[in-house]
């Protein structure tokens, strides 16, 4: 039986530097489990998307996050990359909006150095989550538990390591939109 989120609306906060695959694959399961997407992002425009090193096609923004309320949305991706959570990290609007999304208690999905952004907004104290093997410290020092593992769930935390995970990375996201416990 396929699981069905049809009715909620889901945010992905990107910027330019975000992993393609990350960003475009999540998106895609979404779409086809009947959620509505939509790209928030720090800038207006476009932003250019990167297959680890090299770049990949532009997305059109769909809102700015300025402008974006966390209300309006049942969940958050937050797809990796080097540079764009680096850069989402580093802008008081997108540290709030993440930061709004744990504080209500709603799903957040981060892979690969997305955790970066949940540092930044002092979400991750007494979390469990994996991440791309270099934020290992960076997740530590900031009070979470690190595990080296496709997906962990820390309730309506989902996280992953790298593109490789991204299948089991939106088998988790959708079952926590829709409000089913994941394996």
């Amino acid at each position: 039986m396929t699981v069905s989120i049809k009715g909620k609306r889901v945010a992905f906060l990107a910027t330019d530097g975000v992993e393609e695959v990350e960003y475009i694959e999540p998106r895609k399961a979404v779409e086809k489990a009947g959620g509505t997407a939509e790209l928030v992002s720090i800038k207006d425009g476009e932003i250019q998307a990167m297959n680890h090193m090299d770049p990949g096609n532009a997305y059109r923004v769909e809102r700015s996050v300025r402008e974006a309320d966390p209300a309006d949305y049942d969940a958050l991706v937050l797809p990796g990359g080097v540079a764009n959570p680096d850069f989402l990290r580093m802008d008081a609007d997108a540290v709030r909006f993440v930061r709004a999304f744990v504080g209500a208690g709603k799903p957040v999905a981060a892979i690969c150095h997305a955790p970066w952004t949940l540092v930044e907004a002092g979400v991750v104290d007494g979390r469990t989550l994996t991440s791309w093997p270099s934020l290992r410290t960076d997740l530590v020092n900031a009070g979470a538990t690190w595990v080296d593992e496709e997906v962990f769930v820390d309730g309506t935390l989902i996280t992953s390591r790298k593109p490789d995970d991204v299948p089991a990375f939106c088998a988790a996201l959708i079952d926590s939109v829709a409000g089913q416990q994941t394996a």
